[in-house]
């Protein structure tokens, strides 16, 4: 029996050396150490080795055992680097500097002014930051100083959702967490993905994109608010852009106001787009109110700031000459290609 041993020993070992496959491995480990194989029928028989050599020859079976499976594992694992090696070195080569005229799709028009949006307020120092889809009761309402049974809640059809979270409704859920991770001063956007249970119609979605920003500071007014937003929109529209301010209702803001920008079709004299009065309403915005500040850690004795909420959507509808809200999120590639964006 011991010499049964050494024999498959020498087996085993040429064997597992040979081996070229993670196929040819597994059926050297059936033939050897599967439930018939010859270790574990050497083991099985051991009753019929003379009693004197019986745990000797458990010794040898039960160390070769051990060793071979060793062994497979370490071949294993030298099939698999040179199988994935040669995996590598027989792909398919592409060379990336081939020129292509194959239509492989552009970024989508609310994308591409959310981009020259981020670079144009990045140029003027505010920093771009994320928010969540998923917020808390607190943040998207409280923090806003829009506290539980205020009517201004009504003004927003929101998705509850059974944890008592929400989907939240404007960009302005965000305020409180970084005014908290910044401190004052600070200049911060923050773009995302918006959610109400609105009826869908050519301006209403259930879901649109907004892009928030804010800056506080010592001594800062309504006139640097009406600069940055006129940098902006310069910037945006390639052209010279004329803005005013009309009083408006936001809890989180005092004064309120909504901008208004001079109808970049007609320029102010009426049209369709601007429903003939030459002003296209832009965006909610005004001074941060004081109850918010503190909500966010800052004193508002010490700082003032400006807040202002910027549609998304709806500027790339203007600049793109969309006349219908829910071309953005129908996914028609039919109706993306009319705009011809690279």
């Amino acid at each position: 029996m011991i010499d049964k041993i050494s024999s498959i020993e020498k087996e085993v070992k040429e064997k597992i050396a040979n081996a070229k496959t993670s196929v040819s491995i597994e059926e050297i480990r059936v033939e050897f150490l599967g439930k018939k194989g010859k270790i574990i029928d050497i083991l099985k028989n051991l009753k019929s080795v003379e009693e004197t050599k019986r745990k000797e020859v458990a010794t040898l079976a039960n160390k070769l055992r051990v060793d071979i499976e060793n062994k497979i594992e370490d071949k294993k694992e030298e099939i698999k680097e040179k199988e994935y090696e040669n995996k590598i070195n027989n792909a398919k080569k592409i060379d990336l500097t081939l020129p292509t005229n194959l239509n492989i799709g552009s970024l989508h028009p609310i994308t591409i002014v959310q981009k020259e949006l981020e670079e144009i307020f990045e140029s003027m120092g505010f920093t771009v930051e994320d928010g969540n889809e998923v917020e808390t009761e607190y943040n998207n309402f409280e923090a806003v100083n829009v506290p539980k049974h205020h009517p201004a809640r009504d003004m927003q059809d929101t998705f509850w959702l059974e944890n008592g979270q929400l989907l939240k409704t404007q960009t302005s859920a965000a305020q409180n967490k970084i005014m908290k991770k910044y401190g004052a001063p600070l200049k911060a956007i923050f773009p995302g993905r918006c959610f109400r249970n609105e009826e869908l119609d050519a301006s209403h979605e259930n879901t649109f994109f907004q892009m928030e920003g804010m800056m506080i500071d010592k001594d800062v007014s309504i006139a640097n608010l009406i600069y940055f937003m006129k940098t902006l929109l310069s910037e945006i529209f390639k052209k010279e852009v004329e803005v005013r301010l009309r009083p408006g209702y936001f809890p989180f803001v005092e004064p309120g106001f909504e901008l208004d920008i001079k109808c970049i079709y007609c320029d102010g004299k009426g049209c369709k787009v601007c429903k003939h009065g030459g002003w296209i309403e832009l965006c909610p915005c005004g001074m941060i109110h004081p109850n918010v500040l503190k909500m966010g850690g800052i004193d508002p004795e010490k700082y003032s700031g400006f807040a202002f909420g910027l549609g998304l959507s709806r500027l790339a509808m203007m600049k793109y000459g969309i006349n219908d809200l829910r071309i953005l999120n129908s996914g028609d590639l039919r109706a993306l290609k009319q705009m011809y964006i690279k």
